[in-house]
């Protein structure tokens, strides 16, 4: 039998089941000759450096296909969906994959197996591979996460995206979408936490540090912002800050790693000299405001609100 010099596409380039090289028309035998790695079971993966496509997809998803009814759950569902902050599990580096209750739990090395009740639209395909989608990723990890982790996510699905930038003009969930996917799995583990984090939840947050941030600030006692409006200035200059207190005119930026950059930085003082001569007072709070559980960020936004009238007997 003659043995190929090389797989054929798309084999050489992704991890693979033995069925799908016997679909192609590969043998077993011919398939020792190419140097694969055998991870498992029913599966070879290219030699290291052979393997196309960023991340950790490519090597997850033959435990998607080497058995019926499949999918990457749980911590590795979060992982690929790029969901922001506390990444459950990365203590373990396990696969997760999830199947039907009415199937076995995968056991094999390297894997943590899960099962449960699956609705049609809970799982779907990323990029060919079988994912639970980002609402039901969402409830499985909610065991592992605390109530704020799980808002910060929470915050993530639901914002408004910018057309213009992403590609895409609606959120990847709305309240309504969480609820319902709260409402289909009654009992599960951590839905407690989740039902107290979708409370929590708010449209409108643009990134995982302003919800933190917004969390902090209310579970201080102060009073809940306006997230991402945009405020018209004297001049009819409109700014849309972070979090905004209209009735006292306080604005609340968090500002990143990308704020110390020189245009940035000039940007940013037009922005505050727009904001002063329209009588706003802006607190801008940066990751070290953040340290020490924020106390520096409360102290600096409580300030200026307390500056402009507020008081906690109002």
């Amino acid at each position: 039998m003659k043995v190929p010099r090389s797989l054929p596409e798309p084999l050489a380039a992704i991890p693979f089941t033995l069925r799908e090289a016997a679909d192609a028309g590969i043998t077993k035998r011919q398939l020792r000759h190419q140097g694969l790695q055998r991870p498992t079971r029913g599966m070879r993966v290219p030699k290291a450096g052979d393997v196309a496509g960023p991340g950790p997809a490519p090597n997850i998803r033959p435990y998607t296909l080497i058995t019926k009814f499949a999918a990457a759950s749980h911590a590795t569902a979060f992982q690929l969906w790029g969901f922001p902050g506390f990444l459950p599990g990365s203590d373990e580096p396990l696969i997760h994959i999830s199947r039907p209750d009415t199937a076995a739990i995968m056991r094999r090395p390297g894997v943590r197996g899960h099962r449960g009740q699956f609705f049609a639209d809970e799982i779907v395909e990323l990029d060919g591979l079988f994912i639970t989608s980002r609402t039901r990723t969402w409830l499985d990890c909610a065991r592992k996460m605390t109530i704020d982790e799980l808002t910060v996510v929470a915050d993530h699905l639901l914002r408004l995206p910018r057309a213009d930038f992403e590609g895409r003009s609606e959120p990847y969930a709305t309240l309504e979408d969480l609820a319902d996917m709260l409402d289909r799995h009654k009992g599960t583990p951590g839905i407690r936490k989740a039902r107290l984090a979708l409370e929590q939840a708010r449209v409108g947050s643009d990134s995982a540090p302003e919800t933190r941030l917004r969390l902090v600030l209310e579970n201080a006692g102060l009073p809940e912002p306006q997230l991402n409006v945009p405020v018209e200035l004297t001049g009819g200059v409109v700014r849309q800050p972070d979090l905004a207190y209209a009735g006292e005119k306080v604005a609340v930026e968090y500002e990143g790693a990308g704020h110390s950059e020189a245009a940035q930085i000039v940007k940013d003082i037009a922005r505050e000299e727009d904001f002063a001569r329209a009588g706003w007072t802006l607190v801008r709070i940066s990751k070290r405001h953040m340290e020490n559980e924020a106390r520096a960020a409360v102290s600096k936004v409580r300030s200026a609100l307390v500056s402009r009238g507020w008081s906690t007997t109002r």
